[in-house]
């Protein structure tokens, strides 16, 4: 008798209910009110830029709760995930090479067509040619979020190539900060950040099973990849690499699994917890003040445009282009209409694309406002037609396996 693979702890997040995805938006609409408000836009801004010290990072500065919570908090998230796509690749639907290829793919497409029609609308206005990266990363959380609103509507293997994808294309993000808006980068640090995933990855050829060598080499690689100028989430997911994973095909985790041990004990805290405290301390923008020439404006246009248009075509198209070519597959469980909503929800930029922002247009505040709205108005219209689009067409019913999890 074959035993149903059990879910693994993002995966039973995506598939299962639907209320961590409820508080995510929740925090999310509260920033927006709260930050809208004039008895409260003080106190909000007020909180996101408190110093609590101590300054960990001299390009940094001290220390704020804005800062702790993207640079700090947010890597568990990235960690979580990353262990997901280890898992996926190494002992799940992923693990195949064929299946790998597209994620890239499409990721890459999802990148670049942005922000060829950033140029497009935006790239002959003096100045603006250096926002060109800003709409080209997707947001992990809040794509996640809106997935878990779903629950069983969307095939488990969509959900898992849209994390997949988002994961690529953040680090393609990451790789274009390090590189275009990176204004200097400490070679020291970056070395000392290379020795201690070396020193990880060492601890698993040499099969050490216990969990904390691992969490203590991921709290020094983030810190030496914060100090090296790079954002520092990204040690994130180069730590989860480094991981051990105790291989269970067809049974429950395995519990001497140093990688299912850490991913379990994340899960909730991340999910439930991170993440909307990240949507709280990122989605709120001030609307006050603005007219129909701001939002007419290339840079708001652009940044709009390059989400919503450009995300959906370049990764719809690639899709379709591999799965033309027989490069590649779609999802398996997966319509088109299915692969069209998640290609939509690709164009949700919030995180990196605010971030890029910010490293584009550091001295012009103006500028500044002009990029949250873009990013605002794009990602907004891409999670709810993207979202309503899901909702409407029904998913087919998944053929269960020992490597693919039951339907919810």
């Amino acid at each position: 008798m074959i035993r149903r693979r059990p879910l693994s702890a993002l995966r039973a997040f995506l598939v299962g209910e639907a209320g961590g995805g409820a508080v995510l938006i929740a925090a999310a609409v509260v920033a927006m009110v709260t930050a809208n408000l004039s008895a409260t836009a003080p106190v909000y801004e007020a909180f996101l830029h408190w110093t609590t010290g101590p300054v960990i990072a001299p390009a940094l500065g001290s220390m704020t709760v804005h800062l702790w919570i993207n640079d700090a908090a947010m890597a568990l998230f990235f960690l979580l995930v990353g262990l997901e796509i280890k898992r996926e690749l190494v002992d799940g639907q992923l693990a195949n090479p064929k299946k790998r290829r597209l994620p890239i793919i499409v990721a890459a497409a999802g990148m670049a067509v942005p922000a060829l029609i950033y140029f497009a609308v935006a790239g002959s206005t003096p100045g603006l040619a250096r926002g060109w990266a800003i709409p080209a990363a997707t947001d992990i959380a809040f794509a996640v979020g809106i997935l878990a609103l779903l629950g069983s509507r969307v095939p488990p293997s969509l959900k898992i190539f849209l994390t997949a994808v988002a994961i690529v294309d953040d680090m393609g993000a990451v790789a274009i900060i390090a590189l275009a808006y990176t204004p200097a980068v400490d070679l020291g640090a970056l070395a000392a950040a290379a020795g201690t995933l070396a020193a990880m990855m060492a601890l698993n050829r040499h099969k050490v099973g216990a969990v904390w060598p691992y969490l203590l080499g991921f709290v020094v690689l983030w810190y030496c990849v914060l100090l090296s100028g790079v954002h520092a989430t990204v040690a994130g997911v180069l730590a989860a690499a480094a991981i051990p994973l105790t291989l269970s095909p067809g049974v429950p985790d395995e519990p001497d699994s140093p990688l299912h041990r850490i991913e379990h004990a994340l899960a909730g805290p991340v999910l439930y917890g991170v993440v909307p405290l990240f949507a709280f301390a990122n989605a709120g923008v001030s609307l006050q003040g603005i007219s129909a020439e701001t939002l007419l404006h290339p840079l708001v246009v652009g940044i709009a445009a390059g989400l919503f248009v450009g995300k959906q075509a370049g990764v719809i198209g690639a899709i379709w282009l591999a799965e033309r070519l027989g490069f590649a597959k779609r999802p398996g469980g997966a319509g088109w209409m299915q692969v069209y909503g998640v290609a939509l929800l690709a164009g949700i930029g919030f995180t990196m694309s605010l971030f890029i922002g910010q490293l584009a247009f550091p001295e012009d505040p103006v500028l500044a406002e002009e990029v949250k709205l873009g990013v605002l108005g794009g990602s907004i219209a891409s999670a709810l037609i993207g979202y309503c689009v899901l909702r409407l067409v029904a998913a087919k019913k998944p053929v269960c396996n020992a490597s693919s999890p039951p339907p919810s």
